[in-house]
């Protein structure tokens, strides 16, 4: 249902999307090699929660979400990582780690890296750990409306 959201979502706004099949894979990094997109094109999903809310951070697949600067950024008192127990049920069909960056079709508020948002193509999981979807960033953040932040 999480994927079927978002393909959905994208449908009805004519946005044109690629979903490419490639072997299995776990981390962001193996996730971009398998399916030969540059690491800094793949955006992944980093669950958090701001002063106890969760949200979703979109970086790419070479960054590491610094959490006292993404706090800093946000003006807030802590920004944590989020417990998985926290967050699964928000993406029901989604295998652990594979949740896609459309967070605001799931009640989360999005955040995305400057270095993410320089991409012409991001492409990202698609609900699991051997499809991924791509298409044009500027689709992304017209349709997501991420606030872009230092992270």
């Amino acid at each position: 249902m999480s994927m079927e959201r978002v393909t959905r979502f994208l449908d009805e706004n004519g946005v044109k999307y690629v979903i490419q099949q490639h072997s299995p894979a776990y981390t962001a990094q193996e996730v971009a090699e398998a399916a030969h997109v540059p690491g800094r094109h793949f955006a992944k999903s980093v669950m958090i929660t701001v002063d106890g809310r969760l949200a979703l951070a979109v970086l790419p697949a070479t960054d590491r979400v610094d959490l006292r600067r993404l706090a800093q950024s946000l003006g807030v008192q802590a920004v944590e990582l989020a417990e998985e127990g926290e967050f699964s049920g928000r993406f029901p069909d989604c295998e652990p780690g594979a949740m896609p960056p459309f967070g605001n079709l799931f009640d989360l508020e999005v955040f995305v890296s400057p270095h993410l948002a320089e991409a012409d193509i991001i492409a990202f999981n698609a609900g699991n750990h051997r499809e991924v979807m791509q298409l044009a960033y500027s689709v992304f953040d017209r349709l997501v409306k991420p606030s872009e932040v230092a992270m």
